[in-house]
């Protein structure tokens, strides 16, 4: 089904912009919480005549994003591990340990938008990016350390 989204939806894309979902997901999720709506002549005129006020709207959501982005870039986040022999780590560091480090600095990251995707099992200093908007990805320094 095709649908017209009214707001940013990460994984779909950016408001305004006309995707094609599962008529389940459409149905039942998107159009009765008033995230998009039925993809029709008729609303895509109606879509046209709002495209200013979504252009600022998109504008704006950028302009935020690079805000953060700015505030991100160049963090250095400490996180403290059990450590076997050879700087082997008892279990790894998670998403979750990351998001504390970063709250420990006033820093309030989503979990969703942590690009974690390989467990870290050892000391050291690693880049972990953060998605902040669809092509936006500062990166913040992760130093695991024996505790």
């Amino acid at each position: 089904m095709k649908v017209i989204l009214k707001e940013t939806i990460e994984p779909l894309g950016i408001i305004g912009s006309e995707v094609d979902v599962k008529n389940g997901y459409a149905r039942n999720f998107l159009i009765p919480r008033g995230k998009a709506i039925i993809a029709t002549q008729a609303n895509r005129n109606i879509m046209a005549q709002e495209k200013a006020k979504l252009d600022f709207q998109i504008a704006k959501e950028r302009e935020t994003a690079e805000e953060m982005a700015r505030q991100l870039e160049g963090v250095v986040c400490k996180v403290k591990a059990k450590v076997a022999e050879e700087n082997r780590l008892y279990g790894s560091v998670s998403v979750r340990d990351i998001m504390d480090a970063l709250a420990a600095q006033n820093v309030d990251v989503p979990k969703r938008m942590i690009l974690f995707t390989d467990p870290i099992k050892e000391l050291g200093t690693y880049k972990i990016p953060i998605r902040v908007y669809k092509d936006i990805n500062p990166e913040i320094t992760l130093e695991v350390e024996a505790e």
